[in-house]
């Protein structure tokens, strides 16, 4: 069996200060229990709600950029190790996870946990709705206006307006 690494490194506490942030707007709020990690590299523009217990895992390298007018519900996960864009005016239900780095699959001799990390970025354009429960996996793009459906799996670039859901998320529809 191949030679097993041992962990022994923490990320932090999770907490933060505002003035913390790289950026940070006004009407900007944090609910209980929200955890930030390396808010250096964060910014958040105006009007930004982040419901209870979410977790934004910023990163030493790369950075997440939430702008104006945009609600986190409660339970999220955001992930920016591969950089991390959402524009104005989205919406992100509760227990939506956003995931920007994943291991390669490595060898039959070690964990995938100890594998190389890959980076790659998610872009998430204006006006989208992200339903409860979403997955968007490394490298996703979504389009401007688009519904991404409650428990969806999104593991590729969505198009402007459309709805997709499923697992994988798959076109279900048009908005109109």
């Amino acid at each position: 069996m191949g030679k097993i690494k041992k962990i022994n490194k923490t990320h932090g506490d999770g907490k933060f200060r505002k003035q913390d942030f790289r950026k940070i707007g006004d009407n900007v709020i944090f609910e209980k229990g929200v955890l930030v990690f390396h808010p250096e590299n964060i910014e958040i523009g105006n009007n930004v709600y982040i419901g209870h217990y979410t977790i934004l895992k910023g990163y030493y390298k790369n950075s997440m950029v939430i702008k104006d007018d945009v609600w986190i519900g409660p339970k999220c996960f955001l992930h920016s190790a591969g950089g991390l864009i959402i524009e104005k005016g989205v919406g992100i239900g509760p227990g939506v996870i956003i995931l920007t780095s994943q291991h390669t699959t490595g060898d039959l001799e070690n964990p995938v946990y100890f594998a190389p990390l890959q980076f790659e970025g998610v872009h998430i354009e204006e006006n989208c709705d992200i339903g409860a429960g979403s997955i968007i996996l490394p490298g996703s793009r979504i389009g401007k206006g688009a519904i991404i459906g409650a428990g969806a799996v999104v593991t590729k670039n969505i198009p402007p307006f459309e709805i997709w859901a499923g697992v994988p998320a798959k076109k279900i529809g048009i908005r109109k």
